[in-house]
């Protein structure tokens, strides 16, 4: 089911593309443009998200991180602390490599497209995974919970990341002025969406399964996971677990929730603020934590340091 839903979700993007003006229908990576200040920002900002995804999903599939699998694209930034590889089946493990890949493409994008930044410091640890998980069901779950201890916890893990960032993406373009710049956020759009769509899959596929030993279903999981980021990001509902009441699936009539959005079933969007407050951890966009122990980087991130 997974892997139909993510090819179909692909093929329609790839077809949506096709489409576009010749002038817009490649994205020239490396090619020398003059983007306007305020898309540099926004452009730089993701990098942020997609260092986090590359490096949980490739040392979660392969043992090892950027470090080792594009060196260059770290720019001397430290290696993350916590990160592990995770003990996956090998379907799961081919699927996370894959995501990994995909992630290292992007920093490749982002960083042909504006100048970037290093690697910020960033805490993959189990312990911080935990805390997570502890405030999204209000409980210390004993033993503490530890993504790279079995599937289930690696992908529930997961479902804590990359919607996150492509909330972002959303927010980000209607602000993007250039051509260059929101094609750049379609095409990682795209990727981030599907990647989004096969992890919620997984999960749905395994809703009504209890993640041992807390006694828990894998579908309470997501949906106070859910709960949590809202409540930090802190304007309303732009998240969903992966079985809601029907009032809140689409079309108000059925509680599967495999791809989270709107009334409209139109993705949400997020600003930078919101997605500080919720990578932190800690619901303030000034003060650093969660996966970003000394702050995320970029401009926009660098903005909220400080200011009370």
């Amino acid at each position: 089911m997974a892997a139909t839903i993510s090819s179909a979700l692909l093929a329609f993007l790839l077809l949506l593309f096709t489409t576009l003006p010749s002038s817009m229908s490649q994205l020239q990576v490396g090619q020398s443009v003059t983007l306007p200040k305020s898309d540099v920002d926004l452009l730089e900002f993701p990098l942020n998200l997609e260092y986090l995804e590359a490096e949980f999903f490739l040392f979660g599939s392969l043992g090892h991180g950027l470090d080792q699998a594009a060196p260059n694209l770290t720019m001397g930034g430290p290696p993350p602390l916590g990160a592990k590889k995770a003990a996956l089946d090998p379907l799961i493990r081919d699927i996370v490599a894959q995501f990994a890949y995909q992630e290292v493409g992007h920093l490749r994008a982002i960083q042909s497209t504006v100048k970037g930044f290093p690697r910020p410091l960033l805490d993959l640890s189990s312990s911080t995974f935990a805390k997570t998980m502890n405030e999204a069901l209000q409980r210390n779950l004993e033993p503490p919970f530890d993504p790279y201890a079995n599937g289930i916890n690696y992908l529930l893990a997961s479902y804590v990341i990359p919607y996150v960032g492509l909330t972002g993406y959303v927010g980000a373009n209607s602000k993007l002025m250039s051509a260059r710049s929101k094609r750049l956020v379609a095409g990682l759009l795209a990727v981030e969406s599907a990647q989004d769509a096969v992890i919620r899959s997984l999960l749905y596929e395994r809703a009504w399964m209890k993640v041992e030993p807390y006694g828990i279903t894998v579908a309470e999981f997501t949906g106070r996971i859910s709960e949590l980021r809202n409540k930090l990001g802190g304007s309303g509902v732009k998240d969903e677990g992966i079985v809601v009441p029907p009032a809140m699936g689409a079309e108000g009539k059925i509680p599967g929730n495999v791809i989270a959005g709107n009334e409209y079933s139109v993705g949400y969007e997020r600003t930078p603020k919101e997605i500080l407050r919720i990578v932190y951890g800690n619901g303030d966009a000034h003060t650093p934590g969660g996966f970003f122990p000394k702050g995320a980087q970029g401009h926009i991130a660098r903005s909220y340091l400080g200011r009370a």
